[in-house]
C-alpha cells in the first residue's frame, strides 16, 4: 500500500510539474508546432537516463525508485498528449509538422535517454 502512495504523490507532483513547465515553453514558441510537449519528454528522458545510470552505482530506495521514476516521470512525460498533438497536425494539414514532431520527439528522446545515461556515469567517476 505504500508504495501506491509514492507513485501517487510522484505523479501528483509529476503531472503539475508538466502542465506548468509545457505551458510556460509553449509560452515561448512560435506557431502551432508543440514545443511545450518536446520539451518535457525531452527533459524527463534526460532525467531517468541520470536516475537510472546513478541507480546503478549508488544506493536508490526501491521508494526512491517508485516516487521518481514510475509516479513523478511517469507523469511528466507524455506519450497520449505527443500522439495527440500529431493527430492534430495532421487534421489541421500541417503534415510537414506532424512528422518533423514525430522525428524530433522520437530522436531526441533517445539521445537525451542516452546522454543522461552516460553523463550519471561520468558524474559518478569524477566524483570518485
Amino acid at each position: 500500500m505504500l508504495r501506491l502512495v509514492y507513485i501517487a504523490t510522484g505523479g501528483a507532483i509529476g503531472a503539475v510539474a508538466r502542465y506548468s513547465v509545457s505551458g510556460w515553453v509553449q509560452n515561448f514558441g512560435q506557431g502551432t508546432f508543440p514545443w511545450g510537449t518536446l520539451f518535457v519528454n525531452t527533459a524527463g528522458s534526460l532525467l531517468i537516463g541520470l536516475f537510472f545510470g546513478l541507480s546503478e552505482l549508488t544506493s536508490v530506495s526501491p521508494a526512491a525508485r517508485l516516487f521518481f521514476a514510475v509516479g513523478f516521470l511517469g507523469a511528466f512525460t507524455t506519450f497520449s498528449t505527443y500522439s495527440l498533438e500529431t493527430l492534430n497536425l495532421l487534421r489541421d494539414k500541417e503534415t510537414m509538422l506532424a512528422f518533423v514532431n514525430i522525428g524530433l520527439n522520437n530522436l531526441l528522446t533517445l539521445a537525451f535517454v542516452f546522454g543522461g545515461y552516460l553523463l550519471s556515469r561520468y558524474v559518478v567517476t569524477f566524483l570518485k
